[in-house]
């Protein structure tokens, strides 16, 4: 079968922040399933002069490669809602969404953007409650894995060149959690954007883990609404089924359902708060054998339940059976209703006077660098509350004034 990947090379497009996690581990996973894989950038906004650009070079390389399944991972708007229309209505590609983040995002972004795929493949198992109380029948329970590519037997304590490492962006409460540490006599090795050692080449990951007596992990989401009250909220993240397959010792912040997947401080450890990761850390420092036996049940668990081929072959099992229900005869992609598209998305005279007055208080405030993107981010904020889906569509507002900021 061919796959087109629809995705970013790099995080949110930019090299500077390092290889996009979904580009580093999904495509390989799918060659080793034996699939075709063919990738279109959607996150790099240099690649196109705006959205419609965008949207139309991915409908040409769909009309061009002809894929059996189109997978996505959408950040927001990038893909429009009727470009995907246009592609289910001239093709018999079933096109799938990766969801990230739907612990947060499915109020605000899945349940508008989910219509527009066949299969909606979601890490959250409340956001498939929440899209069957919403009418859907499309979302799909998966989880993340880990790279085959990475697998690695862990090493001795002895032989670890860091006592405790973590790796990941330095944002939120993350400056925090290392003070603490810090203040408490434990150094931690932080890697990735933010941090003094800046990000590590997608390679480089798996052997700091491998050598880290310790490899941390934050359930950290976003923020959360609890109706009007805003909260935060922890989920089960890529890196807990990294750590242990290449090899690491995950010390993790408990998220719920991560005992469906590991024995709790039989094959990674969990903490809550600073003064149980202090005395964690320093107990495990204390018994070097418990460490190693831990991450050897953890290395063992993750080889044989949790890769990403044994991940994509459920999926696209069930990716195989919803194109068998499809019927011949599509007529391919009609370009012409994809110039209405181009139209709609244009901007005018009021939008671009919208657009400054957004701007002027936004750069008075956080300056020229961050005020476009502080705008982007109110406006989009706005829309999908009161827009709805029209925001991921191709007259949307946020897509129409911010491309680059996006």
């Amino acid at each position: 079968m061919k796959i087109l990947c629809v995705l970013g090379e790099h995080n949110y497009g930019n090299p500077v922040r390092g290889g996009c996690y979904e580009y580093v581990n999904f495509l390989p996973a799918l060659r080793n399933l034996g699939h075709e894989v063919v990738f279109f950038e959607s996150f790099n906004r240099d690649s196109y002069r705006d959205f419609a650009d965008l949207n139309r070079q991915l409908l040409d390389k769909v009309h061009v490669e002809k894929p059996d399944f189109i997978l996505c991972v959408q950040l927001t708007y990038e893909i429009w809602s009727e470009t995907f229309q246009l592609v289910r209505e001239g093709t018999n590609a079933v096109i799938i969404n990766w969801a990230t983040d739907d612990i947060w995002k499915y109020e605000q972004f899945s349940r508008f953007i989910a219509p527009s795929f066949h299969l909606y493949a979601t890490t959250d198992l409340d956001a498939v409650l929440k899209s069957k109380r919403d009418g859907y029948d499309n979302f799909v329970l998966t989880q993340w894995a880990a790279n085959s590519a990475s697998l690695a037997e862990p090493l001795s304590s002895a032989q670890c060149q860091y006592p405790v490492s973590f790796i990941g962006t330095a944002y939120g409460n993350r400056f925090k959690w290392m003070s603490a540490l810090a203040e408490r006599g434990i150094k931690v090795e932080c890697f990735g954007h933010g941090w003094e050692r800046g990000a590590v080449a997608a390679e480089e990951i798996p052997k700091i883990m491998r050598n880290s007596f310790i490899s941390l992990n934050f359930g950290d989401s976003g923020i959360v609404m609890n109706g009007i009250v805003p909260g935060r909220s922890r989920q089960i993240k890529a890196r807990i089924f990294e750590v242990p397959g290449a090899g690491g010792f995950l010390m993790t912040e408990y998220s719920e359902g991560l005992d469906n997947y590991y024995r709790i401080n039989e094959e990674v450890a969990v903490f809550d708060g600073i003064l149980d990761i202090e005395k964690k850390i320093k107990y495990f420092i204390e018994n070097p054998e418990e460490r190693d036996r831990l991450a050897m049940a953890g290395y063992l668990r993750t080889r044989g339940e949790h890769t990403y081929e044994m991940r994509f072959g459920k999926l696209l099992d069930a990716a195989i059976k919803h194109k068998a229900l499809m019927t011949d005869g599509k007529n391919g992609i009609d370009f012409e209703k994809f110039k209405l598209l181009e139209k709609r998305h244009g901007t005018g005279v009021t939008l671009r006077f919208i657009k400054i007055l957004l701007l002027i208080p936004c750069i008075m405030v956080w300056g020229r660098r961050r005020g476009p993107r502080a705008a982007r981010k109110f406006l989009f904020e706005l829309s999908w509350r009161l827009a709805g889906k029209k925001a991921y569509t191709a007259s949307g507002w946020p897509g129409r004034l911010f491309y680059k900021e996006s």
